[in-house]
């Protein structure tokens, strides 16, 4: 029987422990294992990097909530992502990436990957001429934001799977933003699904975490080897806390996307803001390709001030109840200056965001609240 989303976030991976009944997965705070007799394993476990039992529980979970074949929990997003990229890719190779790009993802293949022998070419995802204009025969990842950070663009991604299968290349989509309760990127053809779970996923802003999420059985595989080869794994407490805060991520993206909206309505009447970044506005070149494939349009809302970039600043240093402060995703509500603190590696790069640009993630506080907090911030 199909369960829907919020009983699988609730149930999947979680059965009652066999020993106690215990309703919630154990924290299995072990580095290792007592195997019965030489190589025999119990239950497959043997040692702590290669799998725990915590680690499962938010591994099946994950892999029932995107609709994929193996999940794999990471200390972080950005070791998910190395991971990843050096599990499909090898020195030679070539990967596009959005032209405005996670900073930390811009940093790992700008920084890092690239001297490793990995190429990139930053493209405008909206455009899927672009995308398969820079395509090259030794291009093997067509990686992709929707929604990206922090400009809000939508790519589309069924057509750019149909790209990236013409060029013999996989789609890899970093869902961090919209989080699977609002978008399955495998549903569109997507062959892997990054997380930073330490955003919606978690959502409560008391851990960092990452995922893999794999369509075919053949890539997980493959991962997971690399996984235990590269061991950047999830600890058991940071897996159960993820998992904790899975279990109410359905209402929290309701809540999320209802004061998110109201956000916008503020932002787009007031004088001292000159446009607004959010794919749920009719208006925002992605609308339609985001409505058919988003369940709702999230609650992160980019802004660019009127006064430029320092009026931008001051609106970030008068905000109070939206606390100043990089991540996204957790029941607060936070704000920050871009160019000047998530995006910052990126400064003099083709990626370099504009210095007027406010990001917000909208929380679940008192909606009147936010939009009062808001409204002084920006009496400038």
């Amino acid at each position: 029987m199909n369960k829907g989303f919020e009983t699988l976030a609730i149930h999947a991976g979680q059965e009652a422990d066999p020993l106690t009944g215990a309703v919630v997965p154990p924290i299995y705070a072990t580095s290792t294992y007592k195997q019965d007799g030489v190589g025999g394993l119990r239950s497959g476990y043997e040692y702590s990097r290669s799998a725990n039992p915590t680690r499962t529980a938010l591994e099946e979970c994950l892999a029932a909530l995107e609709g994929g074949v193996r999940g794999l929990a990471f200390a972080s997003g950005l070791a998910a992502e190395d991971t990843l990229l050096r599990a499909v890719c090898r020195p030679g190779d070539h990967v596009l990436i959005p032209d405005d790009a996670y900073g930390g993802t811009y940093r790992l293949f700008a920084r890092v990957l690239e001297r490793w022998g990995l190429a990139y070419t930053p493209v405008p995802l909206g455009d899927v001429d672009a995308v398969r204009a820079a395509m090259r025969p030794e291009t093997k990842v067509v990686w992709v934001e929707t929604p990206t950070n922090p400009l809000l663009g939508i790519a589309d991604m069924a057509a750019l799977a149909q790209v990236a299968r013409d060029g013999g290349a996989r789609l890899v989509v970093d869902n961090t933003f919209a989080s699977p309760y609002l978008q399955q990127p495998l549903a569109f053809g997507a062959d892997v699904v990054v997380h930073s779970t330490t955003k919606y996923m978690g959502g409560h802003s008391d851990v960092v975490g990452g995922a893999l999420i794999a369509a075919d059985s053949g890539l997980a595989e493959e991962l997971v080897y690399h996984q235990n080869a590269m061991g950047a794994v999830a600890g058991p407490f940071d897996a159960w806390l993820t998992l904790r805060g899975i279990k109410t991520l359905g209402v929290r993206m309701d809540r999320h996307c209802d004061n998110a909206e109201r956000v916008v309505e503020l932002l787009e009447a007031h004088p001292n803001v000159a446009s607004v970044l959010y794919p749920g506005l009719s208006g925002h070149p992605g609308h339609e390709v985001a409505a058919k494939q988003m369940r709702r349009f999230g609650g992160m809302v980019s802004f660019r001030v009127a006064g430029g970039e320092e009026a931008a600043v001051e609106v970030c240093n008068r905000a109070q109840l939206f606390t100043l402060g990089e991540s996204l995703g957790g029941v607060e509500s936070l704000i920050e200056h871009p160019g000047r603190m998530t995006h910052a590696s990126a400064a003099g790069s083709p990626l370099e965001v504009p210095g007027d640009l406010v990001r917000l993630s909208v929380g679940i506080e008192s909606v009147e609240d936010l939009l009062a907090d808001l409204s002084q911030a920006l009496a400038l």
